[in-house]
């Protein structure tokens, strides 16, 4: 597995950014952008929820429905899911500016993990 993929290996969890098939990770370029604070509330709530299993503040981990779940460190949102092999893939980020979830984000992130599906039952993500 590239190691560029992972953003962190708990006891429960591996969680790793979503890579389109061109090499890259919007997430992690959104993520990349920001001050070193904003990465640091995400990566608290990563290591939280891969070495314990688990969050249960629904104000900072959610499920959305349709298997797409979100970290929600103020003021941003990253969109992931579950796969095998005790996995958590992150899709998508974005700042969030209103109350509401984002509909074409969640929209997104699904369409991302359709992706991330097909390539690993091809066995072409992991290349």
């Amino acid at each position: 597995m590239k190691s560029s993929l992972i953003i962190y290996e708990g006891k429960k969890f591996t969680v790793e950014w979503y890579i389109d098939a061109k090499g890259k990770s919007k997430a992690f370029e959104y993520f990349d952008e920001l001050p070193l604070d904003r990465q640091k509330k995400l990566l608290s709530l990563v290591r939280l929820i891969a070495d314990l299993g688990k969050l249960f503040n629904k104000e900072k981990f959610r499920y959305e429905g349709e298997y797409i779940y979100v970290f929600k460190p103020m003021p941003d949102r990253y969109f992931c899911f579950f796969y095998q092999d005790a996995k958590i893939i992150v899709t998508n980020a974005y700042e969030k500016k209103t109350d509401k979830l984002s509909v074409p984000q969640k929209d997104k992130a699904l369409k991302l993990k359709a992706d991330y599906e097909l390539r690993c039952k091809r066995g072409t993500y992991y290349e």
